[in-house]
């Protein structure tokens, strides 16, 4: 019986938002459920979650990986603390499971759960797995992942090939663009593009003038675009300048409707864009991070790209009369635009966090899920459900085979080191 649920984690709108759509779809069928929120003061969710009324807990932790030696010194120094602090919020709270969604927060977390022998899962949006959930692959029970390759680093006893889960909003807008995608293309009536929650400069300066060169307004189009926090006014002034009817923003609340609005989109290739993007079916142009780990952002457009569902431009190649060019074109070719769309769409996976909840309800909805993860896995029955190994990126295993969820055993547990700092 699940009454109560703690999530794990943050940073950046690429890990809060998936964790947001797994507890949309347990609440619609757990009436009641208890859902409390764990992140830190820097990350999305101290702006995001209160303002959606969700209970929010917060972490004094800071990220190792990236960091200079004295800062990294410091994030090491915290996470005793951190630690203590979250299994005091484990005590407190009694969660029936801990998720967590990436990004620094989660570690200490789902690292005091597997103390405390708390039914712990994690979402892994990316094919590339970072330092945390590479620590915390050892001490999970479930691994919701995205990319068949991420099996390597969590195994096949824990992991589920779901696909990045999406927002109900999603599901809804991913419906009506099925039941009518003509008419779903001709209602939209924006460029939409997206820097994501921290923003991307590279994009925010070539991509105005890319816009104003293809002439938006008489084709009756105008731009959102969302900037993060730091270059708002100075993209908004660079509209101005040019003449381009532009509604700048920091942040997009209604992210989904954003999509449904566009006929086209640009924006950088994280797996959470990408998951929303082919949930719905919109026709983009992808321009990667190119400083993103292991390149997976490349990879991740180039998949997309090859199956007819996005053109992929490096940032190194970005040039804004180039750029210009393009989307003059795709605007021009309603066909083209709509069979990108669709081949987008045929890659969605708007039942994601669906066939999640579908795999939590069945393991820790037993009558005492912490009695299982001890069990033989001899002994574990499947769950009876099968999911599609497609996935929202390279390597995504389109088409590929089809795999049983199975419920995971419990491994004894080795102490792990992270720069001499031992984590347990």
């Amino acid at each position: 019986m699940i009454e109560r649920i703690m999530v794990a984690g943050g940073g950046t709108g690429g890990h809060l938002f998936p964790g947001l759509a797994v507890v949309q779809e347990l609440r619609r069928r757990i009436p009641g459920l208890q859902v409390k929120f764990i992140g830190t003061a820097r990350g999305i969710e101290a702006r995001v979650l209160p303002a959606r009324g969700e209970q929010l807990e917060l972490l004094k932790v800071t990220p190792l990986k990236g960091q200079g030696v004295a800062a990294r010194l410091k994030g090491l120094a915290r996470i005793p603390t951190a630690m203590k602090d979250a299994a005091s919020l484990m005590r407190d709270f009694d969660p029936d499971l801990v998720l967590g969604v990436g990004g620094y927060a989660s570690g200490p977390v789902l690292l005091a759960a597997s103390l405390a022998r708390r039914p712990t899962a994690l979402l892994e949006q990316n094919a590339y797995v970072g330092m945390t959930n590479r620590i915390l692959s050892r001490f999970v029970n479930r691994a919701y992942i995205t990319f068949e390759q991420t099996e390597e680093v969590f195994g096949k006893t824990k992991s589920r090939l779901t696909g990045n889960p999406v927002r109900q909003e999603f599901v809804e807008h991913a419906r009506l663009a099925l039941a009518d995608p003509e008419g779903f293309e001709s209602r939209a009536r924006t460029v939409l593009v997206l820097g994501g929650s921290q923003g991307a400069r590279k994009l925010n300066e070539e991509v105005p003038r890319a816009l104003a060169q293809a002439g938006l307004a008489s084709r009756g189009l105008e731009v959102v675009h969302q900037t993060g926090e730091s270059m708002r006014d100075e993209v908004e002034a660079t509209y101005r300048e040019l003449g381009v009817r532009a509604k700048v923003v920091t942040f997009i609340d209604e992210m989904a409707r954003a999509y449904s609005n566009a006929a086209l989109v640009v924006a950088r290739a994280g797996a959470t864009t990408l998951a929303e993007l082919c949930a719905i079916g919109r026709p983009s142009v992808l321009i990667p991070f190119p400083f993103a780990a292991d390149d997976h952002q490349t990879k991740n457009a180039r998949t997309l790209e090859e199956r007819g569902a996005a053109i992929c431009i490096r940032e190194s190649e970005l040039d804004a009369d180039a750029l210009g060019d393009l989307i003059s074109k795709l605007l021009d070719d309603p066909d083209q635009r709509q069979a990108m769309a669709r081949a987008a769409r045929e890659h969605g996976r708007p039942d994601a966090a669906a066939a999640i909840v579908d795999d939590i309800m069945g393991w820790v909805g037993s009558a005492d899920p912490r009695a299982r993860e001890s069990a033989p896995e001899a002994n574990e029955p499947t769950s009876g459900t099968q999911y599609s190994s497609l996935a929202m990126a390279p390597m995504l295993g389109f088409g590929g085979p089809q795999i049983a969820l199975r419920a995971g055993v419990h491994r004894p547990r080795r102490p792990v080191v992270v720069d001499g700092a031992v984590w347990e």
